[in-house]
């Protein structure tokens, strides 16, 4: 079982920056770090640190299964809902949730002052989440794999095909 880090301390991570400015409804601007991992049980364990001013990540659900823990600020989701209507939920520093594997779509982002979370996240499957385009269309998925192969090759997970 791979561990790429003993610490979760955000000051000695090497963090890894995903900004997209071609993404006008909201500023997506947050930075990762991938913690370790089992690919034969699907685990997966990351931080993710949002910038501040509300950066958010891309637009996505969560398939596996994942445990999250507000470390630092806030985390916000606006969760969209099988009716088209809007949940949102927010979160502050030492706030844990648990969400059963194939969540629903969201928007995520930190608070105006950022936020740091942990996310562990289990995939049976390997598939880790799935993103969609600025209309909520178009998705494509993410394995532990490709996730894996992306940290050990310098590149960003989840880009667009």
């Amino acid at each position: 079982m791979p561990r790429i880090s003993e610490t979760f301390d955000p000051n000695t991570v090497a963090w890894r920056r995903v900004t997209d400015p071609a993404c006008t409804e909201y500023k997506i601007d947050f930075e990762y770090f991938l913690l370790g991992y089992d690919l034969p049980t699907g685990r997966l364990d990351m931080l993710l640190r949002y910038a501040k001013g509300r950066g958010h990540c891309r637009r996505h659900r969560h398939v596996a299964s994942t445990v999250t823990l507000v470390l630092e600020g806030e985390q916000h989701l606006r969760e969209l809902q099988p009716d088209g209507s809007v949940k949102a939920v927010a979160r502050k520093k030492g706030d844990y949730a648990l969400a059963a594997a194939d969540a629903l779509p969201h928007h995520e982002c930190g608070g105006d002052e950022g936020g740091t979370i942990l996310l562990s996240m289990t995939a049976p499957d390997g598939i880790l989440f799935e993103y969609f385009d600025e209309n909520m269309e178009n998705p494509w998925t993410l394995s532990i794999a490709e996730y894996v192969d992306a940290w050990n090759n310098g590149a960003v997970y989840g880009a667009a095909p």
